[in-house]
């Protein structure tokens, strides 16, 4: 899947429209002891496959923050922004985690422009991201993603 190639200063008219959905990226398990070392939150759930098995989601699960850090990530792997010299990560809004995602999935995003305002040498851009685990049958995350990019 290629990147949808954008530009910031074009994209107002797309406010409502589902623009991108990105790639599916794994999420293993060790992914999910990396993101535990680093936070240090070693939750048995996210960390112990072996005693996670006897849990109400049946092994391991990543943590609810890691798949929301994913969110760069699934941006990036979706959108290259044509007229951008940077962007930053400005917030987030509403976050859900809605429901588990188990060691060894995968997840995506869906990406829509809910929000468009223009900056000083830029834009700020809000979008309703939901992530989905394949075979799903809801979504895992759902979010407001708030991001400034500058011309």
């Amino acid at each position: 899947m290629s990147k949808t190639s954008l530009s910031l200063r074009n994209l107002e008219s797309r406010v409502g429209e589902e623009v991108g959905v990105s790639p599916w990226v794994e999420m293993p398990q060790e992914r999910i002891d990396l993101f535990a070392k680093a936070t240090e939150d070693f939750q048995w759930i996210h960390v112990d496959p072996e005693r996670a098995k006897h849990s109400p989601f049946g092994g391991a699960v990543a943590h609810g923050y890691l798949t929301l850090s994913m969110l760069p990530k699934l941006a990036e792997s979706t959108f290259e922004f044509s007229d951008r010299k940077m962007g930053v990560n400005y917030g987030l809004n509403k976050v859900r985690f809605t429901a588990p995602v188990p060691a060894g999935s995968r997840i995506r995003g869906r990406f829509t422009l809910a929000k468009y305002e223009k900056l000083e040498g830029g834009v700020q851009v809000t979008w309703n991201v939901t992530v989905e685990r394949e075979d799903g049958d809801k979504p895992v995350c759902v979010a407001e993603s708030i991001g400034r990019h500058y011309f």
